[in-house]
């Protein structure tokens, strides 16, 4: 943290503080998230810093950049760009819903920006609306907080806590089992489910619960809160649901295509048309 001064806190998280900084020296402002690693062994501080290093190579338009990252005492602390605007977090209420045609853009926007990490095997861990910066007049869409899981990761053993946001998680995941792609597309599907409806598709009072549900339940049809919603869409959003992995879209460029069929019926007939 040496070089920024903390201008005011924009968040916080049960694990994790978030600040706005600036750099003593002068600068762009910058986004500083202080993650607690109180009580973690040297395992878990490597992997924190580990996991930085990997996020920081990650550059792309749809992914907040990593400028920087270290441990002091307690405390794991990681540098990003500061996205102005705000997350996706505000649109999850039935009375607050953006248009079916913005949702689906800032699907496809995520499903490149996870595309991108998946190629170079880094799993985001923790896809959900909040981790979505959205600034409209620039059309600026991005995805936060790659890396970070991992510290949690290394502690997970000595707690029993599963990292990240249970309701987004996929049921390998929830289970125990190490995320992959499908689990990253599983949570993008529980975060379109939650932009379209307001709701989430599964919900229970306990982990225990939640689990059973994900993992013998299939997840309802949007149109059931939402009839107005065209059956690919509906379609789309099942199969990124599906329960076991190996149904769910096969990597970002098969998403991406579907998406945009989604969100542009008119023409995959027009295409399917020509084609015969």
């Amino acid at each position: 943290m040496a070089g920024l001064r903390l201008r005011r806190q924009i968040g916080q998280g049960t694990q994790s503080t978030v600040f706005l900084a600036e750099p003593v020296a002068g600068g762009p402002a910058v986004v500083l998230k202080l993650v607690s690693l109180a009580g973690a062994d040297e395992r878990a501080r490597q992997a924190f810093l580990a996991g930085a290093d990997t996020a920081r190579r990650l550059v792309h338009p749809g992914i907040v950049a990593v400028l920087g990252a270290g441990v002091e005492g307690e405390l794991g602390w990681l540098a990003m760009e500061a996205v102005p605007g705000i997350s996706l977090g505000r649109y999850t209420h039935p009375a607050r819903l953006l248009p079916e045609p913005l949702v689906l853009h800032v699907a496809e926007v995520v499903a490149g920006a996870l595309e991108h990490a998946h190629r170079q095997g880094v799993v985001h861990r923790d896809v959900k609306p909040a981790n979505i910066l959205v600034h409209w007049p620039s059309d600026t869409i991005k995805l936060a907080d790659f890396g970070l899981a991992r510290a949690v990761d290394a502690d997970q053993t000595a707690t029993g806590v599963v990292p990240g946001s249970p309701a987004f998680m996929a049921p390998e995941q929830l289970a125990g089992s190490v995320p992959t792609p499908a689990s990253d597309f599983y949570a993008l599907g529980v975060t379109l489910f939650q932009l379209l409806t307001g709701r989430l598709p599964h919900e229970a009072e306990t982990l225990g619960d939640l689990l059973r549900r994900v993992s013998s339940q299939p997840a309802p049809d949007l149109r059931t809160w939402r009839p107005d919603l065209p059956a690919p869409l509906a379609g789309l959003v099942a199969g990124l649901l599906a329960i076991d992995p190996a149904c769910r879209p096969a990597g970002g460029p098969t998403l991406r295509q579907a998406l945009q069929q989604a969100l542009h019926p008119a023409q995959g007939a027009d295409s399917g048309a020509k084609s015969r």
